[in-house]
């Protein structure tokens, strides 16, 4: 049997990551376009890996439980790189809600019940999960802990409450580290690991639809006025996503972190924080 990479997301990050951890294994890569998955397996297949590729979509319950069995027909699950989602300016609430939010919670939970021993995953999550608002211990739980089939179903996530694609996006992220911390309890006992990666804008196709898109001047200002001054490489979220994953990791999990130039620290307590 082979070891296994799952990468979800074929895009820059998930490429990124997956080059760094999966020389010598198997590379599965999930996408919910099969273009997506085919193009991303070329370069990684042209760069040496081994690699084959599946459609996926994580909103589905169904869809990420047919994604185990093909991962685990092909040998045993060591690695899982979740990068798939969807930005403010790509979907509605609704929808970013159901990807971002849920689709995390499915495939946490799957992948949690088939990881091996001494396995480890990373959730993409985002910096934007930083810059929302304290929530009450209640919410914190709620988000953490509800389960999967419930968790759109609470009230603090209903139209009412959520109008807008960022605090969507915002209230996602923040239930991705979230649900994180309790799923590092499960995946440990099975001896695995788990964290979250919280980026700040990373130049990829999906950032620069951003860049032009309705917020690009307030994405703009925010790279400008941060401490480090720039967007940052796939390459580098790669670093992070490869020390998470490997063995000079191993004492880490149930951890987000935080890589964004500083932009979090500039909003909070710098020329980015709100007037």
């Amino acid at each position: 049997m082979r070891d296994v990479i799952v990468v979800i997301g074929a895009g820059s990050i998930g490429q990124a990551i997956a080059r760094r951890v999966s020389a010598g294994k198997h590379v599965l890569l999930a996408d919910l376009r099969k273009d997506n998955a085919d193009a991303a397996a070329e370069v990684l297949s042209n760069a040496g890996f081994d690699v084959s590729t599946t459609t996926v979509d994580v909103s589905s319950r169904q869809s990420v439980h047919a994604l185990v069995e093909a991962a685990t027909a092909i040998g045993d699950v060591t690695g899982v790189i979740h990068a798939a989602g969807v930005s403010p300016s790509q979907a509605s609430p609704q929808t970013i809600l159901q990807v971002d939010l849920l689709g995390t919670a499915f495939v946490l939970e799957a992948f949690g019940g088939v990881i091996a021993s001494g396995g480890s995953g990373v959730v993409i999550a985002s910096q934007s999960g930083h810059r929302l608002g304290a929530l009450t211990a209640e919410q914190n739980a709620a988000l953490a802990t509800t389960p999967a089939d419930a968790l759109l179903a609470l009230p603090m996530l209903q139209p009412d409450q959520v109008k807008d694609s960022l605090h969507a996006y915002q209230l996602s992220k923040r239930g991705n580290a979230l649900r994180v911390m309790v799923e590092a309890v499960r995946w440990g006992k099975r001896g695995a690991r788990v964290n979250t990666i919280s980026p700040g804008i990373v130049i990829t196709p999906l950032a620069k639809d951003e860049l032009t898109g309705p917020r690009g001047e307030g994405y703009r200002r925010m790279i400008e006025l941060s401490p480090v001054g720039r967007a940052a490489t796939p390459d580098e979220v790669g670093h992070v996503g490869a020390l998470l994953m490997g063995p000079d990791g191993a004492f880490i999990t149930g951890s987000d972190f935080l890589m964004d130039g500083g932009v979090t620290a500039s909003y909070w307590f710098g020329e980015l924080a709100p007037k």
